[in-house]
Parts: C-alpha cells; sequence; structure tokens
C-alpha cells in the first residue's frame, strides 16, 4: 500500500514590511513521504517571502520539472521560478531562462548549495540570490509544527519573525550570490 501525503493547514497573516505586502490566507500543504518536514517549512517560507499576485505552491517534491513556488502573471506566463532546499543547477538553468526571476531558499549548509550551483553554466547566474534561513531555525520550527495552525509571519529589514500558534521565533534572512 502506497503511503499518502501528510495534510498541513496553516492559517497565515503575513506582513512584509520590506515589500509593503500585507495578507491573511490559509495554505494547505500536502506533505510528501519522501519530503522532510524542513523542505515543507521551506517551501513554506518561500512562499511567504515571495507572496504576491499569481503565487502558487506546486507539489513540492512530488512536483516533478516545476519548482517548490511559482508565480504566474494573468496570461499563464511564469514570473518567477522559486527553488527550495539544494536544487539541480539544470532546473535552475530552466527556470532561470523561463522566468522573469529565480530565487532559493534553503534550509542547507549554504556554502554547500553555493559551491554545488557555482561554474555549472546556469542562465543569469549572478543575479540568483539564495536566502539562507538563521542555524537552528527551521529545525526548531519542524520540532513543533502540528498539522493545524495559526501562523503569524512578519519581515522587516530582511529579519523573520514567526509566531506559531502562540510559540515566537525569528531569524534574519541572508541573501547569498554565486557566480
Amino acid at each position: 500500500m502506497a503511503l499518502t501525503a501528510t495534510i498541513y493547514n496553516l492559517d497565515t497573516e503575513l506582513a512584509h514590511v520590506d515589500r509593503g505586502v500585507y495578507a491573511t490566507f490559509r495554505l494547505k500543504l500536502a506533505r510528501q513521504p519522501s519530503e522532510t518536514l524542513e523542505y515543507m517549512l521551506t517551501r513554506y517560507l518561500a512562499y511567504c517571502l515571495e507572496h504576491t499576485e499569481g503565487i502558487t505552491l506546486t507539489e513540492g517534491i512530488a512536483a516533478g520539472a516545476e519548482p517548490a513556488v511559482l508565480v504566474r502573471d494573468l496570461t499563464g506566463r511564469v514570473t518567477a521560478w522559486i527553488e527550495v532546499g539544494a536544487p539541480d543547477a539544470q532546473r535552475l538553468h530552466r527556470g532561470s531562462k523561463l522566468a522573469g526571476r529565480a530565487a532559493v531558499y534553503t534550509h542547507r549548509n549554504v556554502a554547500q548549495v553555493l559551491t554545488e550551483l557555482d561554474g555549472k553554466g546556469i542562465h543569469r547566474a549572478s543575479e540568483i540570490p539564495v536566502y539562507e534561513f538563521g542555524r537552528g531555525f527551521i529545525d526548531a520550527v519542524a520540532a513543533v509544527v502540528p498539522r493545524r495552525a495559526a501562523v503569524t509571519v512578519s519581515i522587516t529589514e530582511r529579519h523573520l519573525y514567526l509566531d506559531l500558534d502562540g510559540r515566537s521565533f525569528d531569524t534574519a534572512v541572508v541573501e547569498h550570490h554565486f557566480a
């Protein structure tokens, strides 16, 4: 018998002060059996940090050729390709060519991710930001995240504040680049 996805319902209140984005939404995330909780949380936070009209979460690990998060304009054209974790260089190259912009959010060792991507011939590589959360932040949130939660996400001056059912966490979101 095949394992099924675990569903997480996150009622989110977002205040991204740096970008002037304020929204309230309910996200239903399907965590695939092969997907770590840390990957799913990074995908969720990438969605929040990139939130804009036309943004969608894909099926994560099960999305095949799609990234973790996509943004499409009203015509259906992909305008942002957002990868999570340690993406394959070819996928990132394809996404960078296809979309108006690409980005990576990682819960992994950022030095290793940058080393793996450096020099791989990725389209507009120097323009692709790789965002890192503070050491231990994702692990701390993963240790307590319930399947249903009220979440407040605030971002100001590239610092992320997260309240998860009354538990508070915070971290800097550091931008890196590779060539």
